[in-house]
């Protein structure tokens, strides 16, 4: 482990990384018995698939709210409420046999990954020093992304004992888990950006008066990330249906791929802080955009493999950059503002990224509409290209190593020699 890593989880190892990780295991528990248990409860097969959707409204729905709580609580504060909310949610889907009662759990459990998401982003923006902030911004982003692929086998451990329902028990006791570790974790209060990071909060509105352009800008560039990102957990199914691969092939090619996929986040994270963020997001959308255009392509489980594989690789080497650029674009004063819109923006274009190719699909054809939006995220990298160096002062090589300069000369005027 090099020293840099020690340092970021020394920092927010306990208070962040670890009550993520377990909170995010029971998530994953869940995700994939989802339409299952709505089609146990009776709903139709249409309504079972929307239920996916519900936690999508329900983190849209919680964006702003989550900003408002955790200036009223503070970060650690909103992620014990999130927490125990969401175990009170998982808990009623246990107790109940409804369509209605489980819609309005995932919409709870959406808000609380919205109130989550901005606290610790909110949390790791004032404690990392700036120079290690893309580093444990990504770390940040390997944690969800391992505790998304362990929950599914412990899921479905449990399961094979105690039934389908069972999965949501191991969310309640992963989400209780999680609560009473960040509750006894230490909460660093150190780092550049704390001291009156969040004094005076100035509300959602104002701050998006005062930052409009930057929003309507890179918050749209931005936007184009999570769409093609959840385009592709989309697209990737619905291809291999299309050319004929059963369910255990499909199954396991994103079992490779998720593999390709977590193996990245900390080296992406290491070239940000060492060469700037545009040497991630760039390339990023640009591996993520041509490969999806070069899924319709693939005609066999190898040559959908490889093109999975490609994905991944574009999706893994960005693991971190929309919270990085987030708190490198947030001010010091209400950031948690800042970052619920600029998340907000992020979320919108996540839950329009799978709705984009299969509504062309009705119109054309499902090649068509996977080809849109591969070109979405060519887009996107041009976006990035225009509006990161704009907003960011960590964006290339030159603007790091003027940081870095500017510190040294900030610390040796502090320091007598």
């Amino acid at each position: 482990m090099s020293s840099t890593l020690r340092t970021v989880v020394r920092q927010i190892g306990p208070s962040v990384m670890l009550p993520m990780l377990v909170y995010e295991i029971g998530h994953g528990a869940v995700m994939p018995v989802i339409a299952l248990t709505a089609l146990d409860a009776g709903a139709s097969t249409t309504v079972a698939g929307l239920m996916l959707a519900a936690i999508g409204i329900g983190t849209i729905l919680g964006d702003v709210p989550a900003a408002w709580l955790a200036n009223r609580v503070g970060e650690k504060g909103a992620m014990l409420a999130a927490m125990l909310a969401s175990a009170a949610a998982m808990l009623s889907v246990l107790l109940t046999d409804s369509v209605a009662a489980l819609a309005v759990a995932l919409l709870v459990l959406g808000a609380c990954g919205a109130t989550m998401h901005l606290a610790r982003q909110s949390y790791v923006a004032d404690v990392v020093a700036v120079h290690h902030r893309a580093r444990a911004m990504s770390t940040l982003g390997g944690v969800f992304r391992i505790g998304l692929f362990i929950g599914p086998f412990v899921g479905a451990a449990v399961i094979s004992v105690w039934g389908t329902r069972s999965a949501f028990a191991v969310a309640v006791v992963a989400s209780l888990l999680a609560a009473v570790v960040l509750a006894f974790a230490p909460v660093t209060s150190t780092g550049g950006s704390a001291v009156g990071a969040h004094s005076g909060p100035v509300g959602v509105r104002e701050m998006f008066r005062r930052h409009r352009r930057l929003f309507l800008t890179l918050g749209i560039a931005v936007a184009s990330i999570g769409a093609i990102r959840a385009a592709r957990v989309a697209v990737i199914p619905l291809w291999a249906e299309h050319i004929g691969l059963d369910a255990t092939t499909t199954s396991l090619i994103f079992g490779i791929a998720n593999a390709v996929d977590m193996a990245l986040f900390y080296p992406s994270g290491h070239v940000m802080d060492t060469l700037g963020r545009l040497w991630i997001a760039v390339p990023c959308m640009l591996v993520l955009g041509l490969g999806t255009m070069a899924l319709p392509l693939a005609s066999s489980a190898a040559t959908l493999t490889a093109v999975a594989m490609v994905m991944a690789f574009g999706n893994g080497i960005g693991s971190g950059i929309v919270m990085t650029l987030g708190a490198d674009t947030s001010p010091e004063v209400d950031r948690r503002s800042f970052l619920a819109i600029f998340r907000l923006i992020n979320d919108v274009g996540t839950s329009l990224g799978p709705v984009v190719p299969a509504a062309i699909a009705t119109v054309a054809t499902l090649g068509v509409g996977i080809a849109v939006m591969g070109g979405v995220g060519l887009l996107g990298a041009a976006g990035l290209a225009r509006w990161v160096p704009k907003y960011s002062t960590y964006a290339t090589r030159a603007m790091v190593r003027d940081h870095r300069r500017r510190l040294a000369e900030t610390q040796a005027a502090v320091i007598p020699g």
